[in-house]
């Protein structure tokens, strides 16, 4: 598969540009790429871009745009994750698989049972840092479009706000909820290492949000949203036609 980069700026076949500094170090330094070497270009507009490197130094390169294409690679089903913060490497995992899933947007979540706790400053940091998580994980997956990590809020408040035809909130003690036959939006709650307290499951269902399981056997706060969103890929998405 061919290296492929997302570059936060305007493409145009055609144009020549200036890659930024992550693209240069990664292409040049790390891949030893140099003039004429081939590439795919992206921005996640929807589509990408063949690309040739023209003129590379050890703090800048130059790149030519080639012919754009649109992939069909995006699912038609929209997805939006809610997802309660945990420490480690749990939430570098799971906002990699969700991007590699196809998911539209995540939003980070505190909660009763959050253990996560950091300043404005810090809280900023981190959500960049998973931005850039997200980004890595559609350079390597093929995708087109990066979904847009979102300033942690509390869970109250998002369930409160989420916007879509099919609200699930993930639970182990949950039962079967039933699903539409058809669906071109979901939205999916998911708690923290140590799970949603039963005040917050009653409130997310009070928002509209249908109580479910994924089976029989408890999964980790970073497994769940993978295998919810491997679900709706199933039913609703990638491989519904």
């Amino acid at each position: 598969m061919a290296t492929r980069v997302f570059e936060p700026q305007e493409l145009a076949t055609g144009a020549e540009i200036a890659l930024g500094e992550r693209n240069q170090a990664h292409l040049v330094r790390v891949l030893r790429m140099g003039p004429g070497d081939a590439f795919i270009i992206f921005n996640g507009d929807g589509g990408e871009y063949g690309a040739q490197i023209t003129s590379a130094g050890k703090r800048d390169a130059t790149v030519r745009i080639g012919a754009r294409r649109e992939p069909a690679v995006e699912s038609p089903l929209l997805t939006h994750l809610g997802q309660v913060m945990s420490k480690g490497d749990r939430m570098e995992y799971a906002v990699q698989k969700a991007a590699e899933l196809g998911v539209s947007e995540i939003t980070l979540l505190s909660s009763t049972r959050c253990d996560v706790r950091l300043d404005a400053e810090r809280f900023e940091k981190k959500r960049e840092h998973l931005q850039m998580v997200a980004v890595s994980a559609c350079e390597q997956s093929g995708r087109v479009r990066v979904p847009e990590i979102h300033p942690p809020m509390e869970l109250a408040k998002w369930v409160a706000k989420a916007e879509a035809e099919l609200k699930l909130v993930l639970h182990p003690a949950n039962g079967r909820a039933a699903l539409p036959s058809t669906c071109r939006s979901a939205a999916l709650l998911v708690g923290p290492e140590g799970g949603l307290t039963a005040e917050e499951v009653a409130l997310a269902q009070a928002q509209g949000f249908a109580a479910m399981t994924l089976g029989p056997r408890v999964l980790r706060t970073e497994t769940a949203p993978a295998a919810a969103l491997a679900f709706l890929q199933a039913r609703y998405g990638d491989f519904s036609v």
